[in-house]
């Protein structure tokens, strides 16, 4: 089975998906990881700064990986904010049938009274060279996953309460058949 864990900027996708493979003992494949990999080698003239424009050159990549893994009935976690609302296009039905998907996002409310937090957690997994979060630009880029979620049927997991690991770990697994 393949997971794919999707959404917007610092909602805690790498750390679910962290949870996830020390749960399930599934590796996982961050798209950041690949979209860097790209980038040092100069495959691509996109930059850091090129969100959009990269999910649509990077998911395909992604796409063929996912297939392979697929086809050799191999378990794998994909995470990353690359992962388009209409991710569902590359796959042949019979694909489809091994890929569960989910988009997290935090709601405004939760962004305006917890930023500093949301900020502070950043590295909690992965240490970010240059990030500085931009509170309005979180609050659209989680109103984009959210409007994708209901565009394309993609179970939408949003955070809006308290942020406890254990409770959108539990959420996620709900949202994509697991338990």
């Amino acid at each position: 089975m393949i997971l794919l864990i999707g959404g917007s900027s610092h909602v805690g996708k790498t750390l679910l998906s962290q949870k996830l493979m020390e749960k399930y003992h599934w590796p996982y494949l961050s798209l950041d990881h690949l979209k860097m990999g790209l980038i040092r080698r100069g495959m691509t003239e996109l930059t850091v700064e090129d969100d959009y424009e990269m999910r649509y050159f990077l998911f395909p990549l992604a796409a063929e990986m996912i297939k392979t893994a697929v086809e050799n009935r191999q378990n794998m976690i994909v995470e990353g904010c690359y992962i388009p609302g209409e991710w569902r296009e590359q796959f042949p039905e019979e694909y489809l049938r091994e890929i569960r998907c989910v988009f997290l996002v935090m709601s405004e409310g939760y962004l305006r009274a917890h930023f500093s937090e949301v900020c502070s957690q950043a590295n909690i997994i992965e240490h970010r060279l240059s990030d500085e979060p931009d509170l309005e630009r979180l609050i659209r880029c989680s109103d984009s996953f959210r409007e994708d979620c209901c565009r394309f049927g993609i179970p939408c997991l949003e955070i809006d309460g308290e942020y406890n690991i254990d409770d959108i770990m539990a959420r996620a697994e709900r949202l994509m058949g697991l338990v």
